[in-house]
């Protein structure tokens, strides 16, 4: 029994001396515990593992402990986690070097972290653990779209969160400018906006369109939050071309440019009112310019006589209407000839080639030779009987061919 019980006492007993031994033989050799390479500072995303390293030469029977310097709160001695806190562990490769292992980093884990070795007096390092938050806009507190009518005002407004505070930048979408007016420096147009609030006054329809609200702090990614702009304002209709011709039994496109907010609707009358439909003699389309503004046209086919006059496009939204006109004309065709006036080109060019037959080639003495059988049957006008007769009968034909 007492065999037994000096046994049981003994293995404790003994394991103690040991390291006492080994602690002495240590402290006579000069061979303290020793910090081999310092505590890194180590910066992190909120969400992801952090780990500091402590590697400790000639340790001997002495311990590492990890403590929470700020707060002062032990979290592991040697191999053995103290804090009540499931996401942290520590491990040790059987040698010299200890590793604290922080699991989903939260932002109330930042703080500076001690490896402490419990000689006397007291041996230690220190890192600390920065940890980043990714930026994240409040939706509650950042604009939504909105509308205003022309001449008025906006004021946008973004607020995001994260560590470091992120900083807002303000774009457009389309990449035009950011207009400020009122300022010290009066108008002002700029790319780029820095700041929570952007103030815009007496908005005009260019400033319509999306603007970016992009939140960065450093730590990817980046956000953003698209806000839109609605501009309000009576339609404006252009006619580019306010007289068109085109020759009958041709095709004709007649134009208007319209700029309305909101959304119009346009369609086209003939002057007397009658509204125009898509059909074999019209065709209508649309084609958009920009958020606010979109050319009309109208494809006028088969021009006839009923169709030449007036077109009107008309364009109405909610705050009114607005209208224009063109006028179709009938246009001739370049060097096109009435057939009166063909009748009389084709009996001018007829009575030439008569005169030129008659004239035939001249001799010596006023005399000609004409061929045989030609009016009075051959030669040449024996007697003034004979001239007398082919002279009348020169005239008849001309009169005739003049008629």
């Amino acid at each position: 029994m007492a065999a037994g019980a000096h046994a049981k006492i003994g293995g404790p007993l003994a394991r103690l001396l040991v390291l006492a031994v080994l602690h002495v033989n240590f402290v006579a050799l000069g061979l303290e515990p020793d910090f081999l390479y310092p505590l890194e500072n180590v910066t992190i995303a909120q969400g992801r593992d952090a780990m500091f390293t402590c590697v400790v030469n000639n340790l001997g029977g002495y311990r590492v402990a990890w403590i929470k310097a700020d707060t002062k709160a032990i979290l592991a001695i040697h191999e053995h986690v103290i804090t009540n806190n499931a996401r942290l562990s520590v491990t040790h490769n059987d040698y010299n070097t200890w590793t604290l292992n922080i699991r989903g980093v939260k932002r109330e884990d930042r703080g500076q972290y001690m490896c402490q070795v419990n000689t006397d007096p007291m041996k230690m390092q220190t890192a600390f653990l920065e940890v980043v938050i990714p930026p994240d806009i409040i939706y509650e507190e950042t604009s939504g779209d909105m509308m205003v009518p022309e001449g008025g005002s906006a004021k946008l407004v973004c607020k995001a969160r994260g560590y470091p505070p992120p900083k807002i930048v303000w774009r457009r979408e389309d990449g035009g400018d950011i207009i400020s007016r009122g300022g010290p420096q009066g108008k002002t147009k700029v790319t780029s906006l820095e700041g929570e609030v952007v103030n815009l006054t007496k908005v005009t329809r260019s400033e319509m369109g999306a603007y970016l609200c992009i939140a960065a702090n450093g730590v990817p990614p980046s956000v953003s939050k698209r806000i839109m702009l609605h501009v309000h304002f009576h339609p404006l209709v252009q006619v580019p071309n306010q007289l068109v011709g085109a020759p009958l039994g041709t095709d004709v496109t007649l134009q208007c440019h319209v700029e309305a907010s909101p959304k119009a609707i346009n369609y086209w009358t003939r002057e007397n009112g009658e509204m125009i439909i898509s059909n074999e003699k019209y065709q209508m389309s649309e084609l958009a310019r920009s958020a606010y503004s979109v050319q009309m046209r109208l494809v006028v086919r088969n021009i006839q006589n009923n169709d030449i006059g007036g077109y009107k496009c008309i364009s109405k939204n909610s705050i009114g209407d607005a209208e224009g006109t063109s006028r179709l004309y009938e246009m001739e065709l370049p060097n096109r000839k009435s057939s009166d006036e063909e009748d009389r080109d084709f009996a001018s060019e007829e009575t030439n080639d008569v005169r030129s037959s008659l004239q035939g080639p001249l001799r010596e003495g006023g005399t000609r030779a004409e061929d045989p059988g030609f009016l009075d049957g051959g030669g040449p006008f024996r007697n003034t009987a004979n001239q007398a007769a082919s002279y009348a009968i020169l005239m008849s034909v001309l009169f005739l061919v003049a008629c």
